[in-house]
């Protein structure tokens, strides 16, 4: 192995995937991706339902669970981050989601130069191979792509009836900046199985002669030299190694990892730093500050006369075919994204565009990794698409292999709590319209006896759950801002050589799921990246 590198990329996820393949596309510069997990081998992976083996099952995720939370009324949820190649891409939803034009303009707006709807479109369309459009805000010659589900079912059509029936119109398409409506989600699979970051954009360039990729690679920190990242400590087979840049050091390790390794190095807060036996080296408290994430209410409604996948699974004979039409046509409930149908919409009419993701399944169980229920049922989940609740994550010692706090006090901001309990309200909506009462639905969760704000909040924080969207814990922003981690070139402030590419890095989140979000900010990183020589 070569000792000195151009570019020296930490994590292989979503963003590390993109990094890889469009910075050793020059040959002249010479490529270290270092990643914690394994290789992408393990055959539930390209199985779209295989995500449920993964979550909590330290095979391929790091196995993090949040800090209890009083939002949640004392609960800790698991937090499934992959790791593996391709990130959480490889045990991710699935599905492709931008977010709204005014959440990018926002960005721009809070001084972040470039970094506008406009000024991005190019770039999600660039890793985009759409299989129904191309037109301006869509193209068919990338990497990624994103194709329709291949299922239907006469429920969720029934679901979209009912979405029509309240005022919510069906959409042929969630990602051409205005996401209001209702319609399938697209995915990004091929014939049915998953297509991870690490099979778009790594499998095909992992030969070039100018990248080396190091599996089961845990980072220790990133060493400075006089205000300088120059190099990158890290251990492979118990064997500590140093990996030295000539050029730059990208951290794309994630929401939670990039912390992790930058508070490791000795960048963040100092007092908090020493008091966790890290020397401090670089003062930036913004580091692990601003964590967001979206948190869904899962409300569930019984129902009569519907088949759901709850029908489907209760006997053997139904088990059988849901595997034989996989096995034969790649098609089917095992082919399924998590969440299949979705609508974006208001919560109420304080809200100007569309302020809440509903996630709709023909399914329902108590939590995830339960068996479904016997009875017939779907799962009508909410979430509030932009949180005002803000959490940190901050490492308990100076061990790498400690994990870190993650601490998301969801709910703790009123209006968040306002948004939760029109939520229900709204779900509750849907299901008493015409066309649902051909089902007789009945609410399971939380229950239709519960009717006063306060005794709906209080049920919202038994009965929600994350979707595993942190972002925003090394924030852009301008210098002046004190919570700010990156400028708008991404590189570190205050510091040189050393830049953060990965959700961390958003000010505020997206209005959805944030994976196609995270894959565009790799490649602006690496266009940047690349401007610069």
């Amino acid at each position: 192995m070569r000792e000195n590198w151009d570019y020296i990329i930490i994590g292989a996820g979503s963003a590390g995937c993109v990094l890889a393949n469009r910075l050793s596309a020059n040959p002249k510069y010479k490529i270290l991706l270092i990643e914690a997990g394994k290789k992408d081998k393990h055959p539930l992976i390209r199985v779209p339902v295989g995500y449920l083996y993964f979550m909590s099952n330290k095979v391929i995720d790091w196995g993090y669970n949040t800090a209890p939370d009083d939002g949640l009324n004392g609960r800790s949820l698991p937090y499934p981050r992959g790791k593996v190649l391709g990130g959480c891409s490889a045990i991710n939803g699935m599905i492709y989601s931008r977010g709204q034009r005014q959440d990018f303009d926002g960005w721009r707006d809070l001084g972040n130069q470039g970094w506008g709807w406009d000024n991005l479109l190019p770039l999600f369309k660039k890793s985009e191979n759409h299989h129904r459009l191309k037109d301006q805000n869509h193209s068919q010659l990338g990497e990624l792509p994103v194709v329709e589900q291949r299922l239907s079912w006469d429920i969720l059509n029934h679901v979209e009836q009912a979405a029509n029936e309240i005022g919510i119109e069906t959409t042929n398409d969630f990602n051409d900046g205005d996401n209001e409506g209702c319609g399938y989600f697209d995915v990004n699979q091929i014939n049915g199985s998953r297509y991870s970051a690490a099979r778009a954009f790594l499998d095909p360039i992992k030969h070039r002669d100018n990248l080396t990729i190091v599996t089961q690679a845990t980072v220790h920190k990133i060493n400075l030299t006089d205000k300088v990242a120059t190099s990158v400590s890290y251990e492979v087979n118990g064997v500590m190694k140093t990996a030295h840049s000539n050029g730059e050091i990208i951290v794309s390790a994630g929401s939670i990892g990039s912390v992790q390794i930058l508070q490791l190095s000795g960048i963040g807060d100092a007092e908090f730093l020493h008091a966790v036996g890290v020397e401090p080296v670089h003062q930036l408290p913004g580091v692990g500050q601003n964590l967001q994430d979206h948190l869904q209410i899962r409300t569930i409604f019984k129902l009569d006369g519907a088949q759901t996948l709850n029908d489907m699974s209760k006997s053997l004979w139904g088990k059988m075919k849901i595997g034989v039409e996989y096995v034969f046509k790649r098609s089917g409930p095992i082919s399924m994204a998590p969440s299949q149908f979705g609508i974006f919409t208001r919560s109420s009419d304080a809200h100007d565009r569309a302020n809440i993701e509903y996630h709709v399944q023909p399914l329902s169980l108590e939590k995830f990794g339960e068996p479904l229920h016997k009875f017939s049922a779907v799962t009508i989940s909410v979430c509030n698409l932009r949180p005002k609740s803000r959490g940190y994550v901050k490492i308990t010692s100076n061990n790498v292999n400690d994990a870190p706090i993650i601490k998301a006090n969801y709910l703790s901001h009123e209006a968040d709590q306002q948004v939760a309990i029109d939520s229900i309200k709204h779900a509750r909506k849907l299901m008493q319209t015409k066309v649902m009462s051909e089902f007789n639905p009945r609410e399971y969760k939380p229950g239709a006896e519960i009717v006063s704000d306060a005794e709906l909040l209080k049920l919202v924080g038994d009965i929600s759950t994350t979707i595993f969207h942190p972002v925003g814990t090394c924030k852009m922003g301008k210098a002046s801002d004190d919570m700010a981690v990156v400028d708008d070139q991404l590189r570190v402030h205050g510091l040189q050589n050393l830049r953060i590419a990965d959700g961390s890095i958003m000010p505020n989140i997206t209005s959805g799921n944030t994976n196609a979000p995270i894959i565009m900010i790799a490649e602006k990183a690496a266009q940047m990246i690349l401007a610069k020589n």
